[in-house]
């Protein structure tokens, strides 16, 4: 079943549930490094008929220290079982049993980047129609494709590997340099297109996939982690300005940017918060629990700080890179916004709040840094009273994208779409 059938479904059993059935569920599903954490989201209209989520239950499963490696899935079957674990225990809150999933992405060798592409058309006075615009989405990707493949191929080492398409989203549209929101119909000499793309390697694509199986959820969609999150606020909050998200994860840390209204491109570094905890435990001498456990409870012995800070300031290095490719030496909006279980630790903020790192971008001033709360995700509320860490907010970002999947697709949406199926083949 395609994604548009899936929510007509989903609509059409909307409508029952308000004649007396149940509403319909869906599960966002968080596969991350450090934890596997699952929402359950019941799907229904509020007054104006706006399809509406609604968090009614929510679980989260521990992850084996080789169950996953650097936001990927190195065991399929444990993975499973733990994803499992977790979608019980929020489904039993929620008192729902999900029949479909979407899926979060991370990892190294995820790209996500915004491409532009100028076409002239042979017929001005041709008002544009569906299937021009796909060919032109299209052509467009297929040129992306391209770049990712050279770009993962060169950083992975691996000459014949398979690069798919994840997910895409028209950024800007402008028609003889008028911008539109909806190009249909419209005519004129020449088409711009700004068009996101997320590519990963097949293999790790195939291993969501099977997890999805597994648990007998159809897959609505798997979603580059950063694109969700740095998609999840209102535009209204965000404005032209826009911001530079960071999600700090257990195994990556994800980094997106946003600026003119749209995502720029995303980064994905191999450093999050089991780095700090591997530090301790060989600083220490520690098993990597003891060494967990004292870096979120530090007892205030000097080398502990002192080591986390250190290893803070190596995390930031990277950061300062992801974001000065991402700003391409443009100017950077003035706001860093942070998420995942890793932004909680002090010295995080400690190190950002230091002076060199920002003066070493092209930021106009420091940057405002805030950390990010999941009841700032538009179209979500949380009935359940449990959602209020940073961690938390991606897994509720992946539900906000889910609900973008609506029966109710534009000409635009289908014409992406359309074009997404192609490159997945």
């Amino acid at each position: 079943m395609t994604a548009a059938g899936l929510w007509n479904s989903i609509t059409d059993r909307v409508r029952s549930a308000a004649r007396g059935g149940p509403p319909p569920a869906l599960a966002a599903l968080d596969v991350g490094t450090e934890f596997a954490k699952a929402l359950i989201v019941s799907v229904e209209h509020d007054v104006a008929g706006r399809l509406v989520g609604h968090v009614r239950g929510t679980g989260r499963q521990r992850q084996g220290l080789t169950h996953m490696q650097s936001g990927t899935v190195t065991d399929i079957d444990a993975v499973v079982a733990n994803c499992r674990a977790a979608i019980d225990r929020a489904s039993e809150m929620a008192g729902l049993r999900p029949r479909s999933a979407v899926i979060g992405i991370a990892g190294e060798l995820v790209k996500g980047a915004t491409s532009a592409m100028t076409a002239r058309r042979d017929d001005a006075r041709r008002p544009l129609d569906e299937a021009e615009l796909e060919d032109l989405v299209r052509r467009a990707q297929e040129v992306a494709l391209r770049e990712a493949e050279q770009r993962i191929r060169w950083e992975s080492g691996v000459d014949r590997l398979d690069v798919r398409l994840v997910h895409a989203a028209i950024v800007e549209m402008k028609i003889d340099g008028y911008s539109v929101s909806n190009p249909i119909g419209f005519t004129g000499a020449q088409v711009e297109l700004h068009v996101f793309n997320a590519f990963a390697p097949m293999v790790h694509l195939g291993a969501l996939q099977s997890v999805a199986d597994a648990l007998r959820l159809h897959l609505l969609g798997v979603i580059a982690e950063p694109y969700a999150v740095a998609t999840c606020l209102d535009p209204g909050e965000l404005g032209d300005a826009g911001a530079v998200f960071v999600d700090i994860g257990g195994g990556t840390t994800d980094v997106a940017l946003v600026r003119g209204g749209g995502i720029s491109g995303t980064k994905m570094l191999a450093l999050g918060g089991r780095a700090f905890t591997k530090g301790l435990a060989e600083r220490l001498g520690l098993s990597f629990a003891d060494a967990e456990a004292l870096k979120l409870a530090p007892d205030g012995r000097p080398e502990v700080a002192d080591g986390l800070v250190e290893d803070a300031r190596i995390w930031r290095d990277g950061v300062e890179l992801m974001i000065s490719d991402l700003a391409a030496g443009e100017l950077l909006p003035g706001r860093v916004l942070l998420c995942g279980g890793g932004a909680d630790l002090p010295q995080i903020a400690q190190v950002l709040g230091e002076d060199r790192w920002w003066q070493r971008l092209p930021f106009a001033r420091r940057p405002r840094v805030r950390l990010l709360a999941p009841d700032e995700v538009v179209g979500l509320r949380d009935d359940t009273g449990r959602l209020g860490t940073r961690q938390d907010v991606t897994p509720v970002a992946l539900a906000h994208q889910a609900l973008m999947l609506d029966a109710g697709a534009s000409a635009v949406e289908r014409a992406m779409r359309g074009a997404v199926r192609e490159l997945r083949l």
